[in-house]
């Protein structure tokens, strides 16, 4: 099983300080420790007529130039990336969106191992994919034309999309499902190589106490169930085609602290490598490496293994601990 992490330090529109490639570069060799490790890291296509207020909120001005880190860091010390594009258009923009499905393979097709097409599109809140119109669309055509573009250029790339965690938590998402249970098994799903799930069982709403039904770990095990036995098989997706928990973490900010962040990720993780074989989960990557703001009590400002200075919680030993362990 592989881990990795979102090295950013943006949580959406939050974001107190810039990046620090070189506290970036050391953090997550630490965090490695040698061994392979996923980096993850986010592009958006926001449509036309350009969206530049929107696109200046998400820190998403200059992405097909340059991501968080220097190109060559990427693919080296056994690092391998995975690039979501997010669909974010104001109104639907097929043709756009695969023009730049395109330009984004050609500009870092050389150093992705795993590229997710569209955000979460099960999700309908502001800045997530699921709000945007078209998105079915775009996830739909979207993932075999990148599909098809890594292989005609020959690239070691596996394809995929995500969704967030249960449906019932999100009032329900069966019109998704029943979209992709539409769609003939030859024109979506036999492109589909892995199936990525957000996984904050606690970040949003309380988690009952340790040890009790509706804690950290049993929600877990449930998001995860939820996902391979009832909404996969809807669209024709075959338990071969591997899960990754492609974002997941918990805050330390108020009303919680470092200790219950550190309480949360040790359940969740392992909750997740207990579940690794029978639901066939390949990956497990955090969001993210540093707060996006350590001071505010909003879930999303603390979900860093690092405060937005980058000096480590308790959480970052914990985490670089687990991954070794699971490694040897």
């Amino acid at each position: 099983m592989k881990f990795g992490i979102h090295p950013g330090g943006r949580a959406g529109t939050t974001c107190s300080h810039p990046a620090d490639p070189a506290a970036i570069r050391e953090l997550v060799d630490r965090l490695a420790g040698g061994r392979p490790f996923v980096v993850r890291e986010y592009v958006h296509h926001f449509g036309q007529p350009h969206r530049p207020d929107l696109a200046a909120s998400l820190g998403a001005g200059h992405e097909l130039d340059h991501l968080t880190m220097p190109d060559e860091w990427y693919a080296e010390a056994g690092r391998e990336l995975d690039l979501v594009v997010s669909y974010l258009p104001a109104a639907p923009d097929l043709a756009g969106w695969l023009d730049y499905l395109d330009a984004v393979v050609d500009r870092y097709g050389h150093l992705v191992r795993f590229l997710q097409v569209t955000l979460e599109p099960n999700f309908p809140i502001p800045l997530i994919d699921g709000s945007s119109p078209g998105v079915l669309d775009a996830l739909v055509h979207g993932l075999p034309h990148a599909a098809r573009a890594v292989r005609r250029r020959g690239l070691d790339t596996e394809v995929g999309f995500s969704v967030a965690e249960p449906a019932e938590w999100l009032g329900g998402d069966d019109a998704f499902w029943e979209h992709l249970n539409s769609v003939p098994r030859n024109d979506f799903s036999a492109y589909v190589d892995y199936v990525g799930l957000g996984l904050y069982p606690d970040a949003f709403s309380p988690a009952a106490p340790r040890g009790t039904p509706g804690d950290v770990e049993s929600l877990t095990e449930h998001a995860l169930r939820h996902l391979r036995e009832r909404s996969l098989p809807r669209a024709h997706i075959t338990p071969d085609v591997p899960i990754h928990v492609a974002e997941s973490g918990s805050p330390s900010g108020a009303p919680r602290d470092e200790e219950a962040q550190c309480r949360s990720l040790t359940d969740m993780i392992g909750a997740v490598l207990g579940l690794r074989g029978e639901l066939n989960i390949a990956q497990y990557e955090l969001f993210g490496l540093r707060d996006a703001d350590s001071t505010t009590s909003e879930p999303v400002g603390s979900l860093g293994l690092v405060t937005d200075t980058y000096e480590p919680k308790p959480a970052f030993d914990l985490y670089r601990d687990l991954v070794q362990a699971a490694g040897s």
